[in-house]
């Protein structure tokens, strides 16, 4: 899925891949080989806590916000993406709820760069690196998955009640993952612009 962030002029890239062997976790990320994508910020997730690519998508603009206001917390576009991704402020927390793993074997991607060109040629970069088959059903939804992303985002039955309308579940997860990302974006936005 690509998108272009108007505001920001730059060009997001999420996709998801299967059948991921990661082993040595240090080896893996380095078989990505970001260093070969210079002028783009690259952050790959275990898809088992991903919500669809909505869930990136505005983890990559709650980001992009950040910087633009010097709210950010991470030196790196791609570290503050996981951040807001998580709904978290501290990088460790953040990598081990959504982070990828020695055991993952599904995960998701975001590319954000100037030129929509170069997005792709860096996503099959890293299918070739990574020996994973591209497929972006890994982003979706599975009532696996709903239980997973409930659990680490600490969703009652109660709030999915609440949010839930004619009956879409799914949909309802996925607007409070995007609620929990904008609680954070918020509390940012009002320590930054507090006097000191």
């Amino acid at each position: 899925m690509l998108k272009f962030a108007e505001e920001f002029r730059k060009y997001v890239l999420i996709s998801g891949f299967r059948k991921v062997k990661v082993g040595d976790l240090e080896r893996f990320l380095q078989s990505v080989a970001v260093e070969r994508c210079s002028g783009l910020e690259i952050q790959i997730f275990d898809a088992k806590g991903i919500a669809t690519w909505q869930h990136l998508y505005f983890a990559v603009l709650d980001a992009l916000v950040a910087f633009e206001n010097r709210a950010n917390l991470s030196r790196s576009l791609a570290m503050e993406v996981m951040l807001y991704a998580s709904a978290q402020r501290q990088i460790r927390k953040a990598t081990e709820m959504l982070g990828i793993k020695p055991e993952s074997t599904k995960m998701a991607i975001v590319i954000v760069g100037q030129e929509a060109e170069d997005l792709e040629p860096a996503a099959l970069l890293i299918s070739d690196q990574t020996k994973a088959e591209r497929d972006e059903e890994v982003l979706e939804l599975t009532d696996e998955k709903m239980a997973h992303i409930r659990r680490i985002f600490e969703i009652t039955s109660e709030e999915l009640r609440a949010v839930m309308k004619a009956g879409n579940v799914k949909k309802a997860l996925v607007d409070l993952v995007i609620e929990r990302m904008a609680l954070l974006a918020t509390g940012r936005s009002v320590r930054a612009s507090s006097p000191s």
